[in-house]
């Protein structure tokens, strides 16, 4: 299978892509580096797929609709993995703007060179912020989630209606999947797992909301790799479902396991919830299983020790 992995040079991205070169699958790469955080990271996520057999990189950007055209009569890739985006929930906050760009017309662009050649069967990534604070606990994904906390989760709700509209007229097999706060090696550094165990060693404080009673449901970097390959496989008419551990844990025990494992106590400060933070995110996965087998095996206490132990592998601590 010949499969388009947007963000491929990402933390999702990179590593569904060395997972289907693994099997031998043919990988065609598409990435922006966009600078929100350091091109080095990005640099290491492409360590291992450089030079990979069946590897193809392309430099390019999802605003560019013709680049993508042009890629796709090129390729004729047999499915589209969609892990490209502008994440961060509170960045939105203040950069709006770029979350629909990028979000919404960037996953048109890409659909809109999918539907014109190949027609693909697509996986998009969508995110668990989507159900915000209206949605009863667990969350299934027959609930309305039309209540978003900020422009990150009401860009992905309006990239999942739109590809429902590209489903219904041209037919494309499309899967939405809904990740649930991914952490492990290769992660983003801009996310809790990196920053609070830099802050950790370093003696900083850690801003912990609600005194660390909020929860949520960290779900490992392998198990959402597995997730994706399931919904690759298996097309789907139109389906969202949920990937996530579907055991939420609370940031206070999730900063707890990452003392012990860097041996020393973090410093702690009890700060107001701010209004992009719903208090619990847990997922149903119990649609995930149905249709596509999925099962989440790793809890933090082991996937917080591999990330530890990837993070001193690549010197980036101690």
């Amino acid at each position: 299978m010949k499969v388009f992995v947007t963000g491929a040079a990402g933390f999702v991205g990179s590593r569904l892509a060395r997972a289907l070169l693994n099997r031998g699958d043919t990988v065609v790469g598409h990435d922006n580096f966009d600078p929100y955080y350091a091109r080095e990271h990005k640099d290491r996520h492409l360590r291992d797929l450089t030079g990979a057999k069946g590897f193809t990189f392309i430099e390019g950007d999802l605003r560019d609709a013709q680049g993508l055209l042009e890629i796709f009569k090129t390729h004729q890739p047999d499915a589209i993995a969609h892990m490209a985006a502008m994440a961060a929930v509170r960045y939105s906050m203040n950069h709006p703007l770029v979350y629909g760009e990028v979000n919404v017309q960037g996953t048109m662009n890409l659909l809109d060179a999918a539907r014109q050649t190949s027609k693909p069967r697509c996986v998009l990534a969508s995110t668990g912020s989507v159900y915000g604070t209206s949605t009863p606990v667990p969350f299934k994904e027959d609930a309305a989630a039309d209540r978003p906390l900020a422009p990150y989760p009401a860009s992905k709700r309006a990239m999942e209606l739109m590809a429902h509209c590209y489903r219904h007229l041209w037919k494309m097999p499309t899967t939405v999947v809904r990740f649930f706060n991914v952490y492990g090696p290769h992660g983003r550094p801009d996310m809790m797992p990196w920053q609070w165990t830099l802050d950790i060693l370093a003696g900083k404080a850690l801003t912990l909301y609600n005194a660390g009673h909020i929860k949520r449901d960290w779900t490992y970097i392998d198990d959402i790799v597995s997730g994706l390959m399931l919904a690759l496989d298996k097309p789907q008419d139109f389906e969202i479902v949920n990937l996530g551990c579907s055991n939420p844990v609370e940031n206070l025990r999730f900063v707890e396991v990452l003392e012990g494992l860097l041996g020393k106590k973090a410093k702690i400060v009890d700060t107001p919830t701010p209004p992009t933070e719903p208090l619990i995110t847990y997922a149903d996965v119990s649609k995930a299983k149905r249709l596509l087998g999925y099962e989440p095996k790793v809890q933090v206490e082991e996937g917080l020790g591999n990330f530890v132990t990837w993070m001193r592998g690549e010197k980036i601590i101690a």
